[in-house]
């Protein structure tokens, strides 16, 4: 092969993605891969992948992006994708503390399975804060020492996180709708209609809408039937 040929091939690089589970390294990585963004959340069982090329001075660059599941019981699945990378992503929720502290231990694991700590020392690490919110429970990063605010984009508010959370958690409908046990009529409706404008998968892409938005109706639907 000679040099004009060999240089105009791809260059193919590998990146892996890291985190806890339920962080939202597969909606990144769709968004990156795919432009495009995936409400609807499935967890990655194992490993999934993404593939997109981009163009650095004039030369096609092939990104492959391994996206690790970050439940702990697919580690043994994991551990066979970290060689040969040349970079990582680690990922945060910045609405959750823990994954934001766990983040030493996922560079850990990485350390670990490289072996090699020339190789892992050439690995390009990336760390990238997600579902960000202004007022979310971590909204620094150190670096050096010094705190640095994130940059952050809404694309949702805490008002419909809260709100999602609340209808995940809760035990009962009253709880799920704000409302006391007995309430009118009335009072569920409101509640309801206050609920839903924030709600609407048509309205609202945070992670979880659609589905805290089925739980909603669902709640609206039997108390009414208890009033009646």
């Amino acid at each position: 092969m000679d040099k004009k040929t060999q240089k105009k091939r791809p260059i193919r690089i590998k990146i892996i993605s890291m985190g806890n589970a339920e962080v939202g390294k597969s909606c990144i990585i769709k968004r990156y891969c795919e432009k495009r963004f995936v409400s609807k959340y499935l967890s990655t069982i194992g490993i999934d992948y993404g593939v997109t090329k981009v163009v650095v001075s004039g030369r096609e660059i092939k990104v492959n992006i391994f996206d690790m599941a970050g439940h702990p019981i697919f580690y043994e699945v994991r551990n066979e994708f970290y060689r040969d990378s040349q970079g990582a992503v680690l990922v945060f929720d910045v609405c959750d503390r823990i994954s934001f502290e766990s983040l030493d231990s996922w560079v850990q694991e990485m350390n670990a399975e490289f072996g090699d700590k020339t190789e892992c020392d050439n690995i390009v690490v990336c760390v990238c804060a997600n579902k960000a919110l202004f007022d979310g429970v971590v909204t620094t990063v150190e670096n050096g020492g010094k705190k640095q605010p994130f940059q952050t984009q809404l694309g949702y508010t805490k008002e419909q996180i809260d709100i999602i959370q609340r209808l995940k958690n809760s035990k009962t409908d009253y709880e799920r709708l704000g409302v006391a046990p007995g309430a009118s009529k009335d009072d569920v409706n409101k509640a309801y209609r206050r609920m839903a404008v924030l709600l609407h998968p048509d309205k609202n892409v945070a992670p979880g809408s659609e589905e805290a938005f089925k739980l909603l109706v669902s709640a609206r639907t039997a108390l009414l039937k208890r009033c009646s």
